[in-house]
């Protein structure tokens, strides 16, 4: 069975700016880029999974989104399509939703979609919504600290298995 990664965009790979919608602002975290070369080299599929609430609250618009993206994607200079699949889940808090995490719904779509195996993906993000989506779809779960939780904070909570880096390229150098 295959295995993958579903990435969390703000915090994990892109530093976090609230409602980013200007595709000037986006910055790399420092290693993202090797991060995903070597993880791609050792036969990850690559999702992006990413809450943008700002378009449901009005603050930008859903094409805004697709263009920070597209700016990443230059940035982190990477063979095209550089993900599997992304996901931009627009709702904010509150509203109607079917992928806006903690749902599991995209990972369990993906996992059936490219028979990938639980046990050998995992869910990567700076949020509690991010590690609460993989536990939800049963796969690793990974918690960076460049985001909104420092390592102190991941450790104050109580998620079984979850395994905490300083940044994303650390997670990706324990990999095989």
């Amino acid at each position: 069975m295959a295995k993958a990664l579903f990435l969390d965009r703000d915090g994990t790979i892109i530093i976090d700016k609230d409602y980013l919608a200007d595709p000037a602002g986006v910055e790399l975290i420092p290693g993202a880029r090797e991060a995903l070369w070597r993880a791609r080299d050792l036969g990850y599929l690559l999702f992006l999974v990413t809450n943008q609430s700002g378009i449901g609250r009005g603050l930008h618009t859903l094409d805004d989104a697709l263009q920070v993206n597209v700016r990443m994607e230059e940035l982190l200079g990477l063979p095209r399509p550089l993900f599997a699949g992304v996901c931009i889940a627009p709702e904010a808090p509150g509203q109607p939703s079917l992928y806006r995490k903690p749902s599991p719904r995209y990972l369990q779509e993906k996992i059936a979609a490219h028979s990938l195996s639980p046990e050998l993906s995992w869910m990567v993000g700076d949020r509690e919504s991010d590690v609460e989506t993989g536990r939800n779809a049963g796969v690793n779960l990974a918690a960076v600290c460049t985001g909104k939780l420092d390592r102190a904070a991941w450790e104050a909570r109580t998620y079984p298995g979850l395994r905490i880096f300083p940044d994303f390229a650390a997670f990706v150098a324990t990999l095989t």
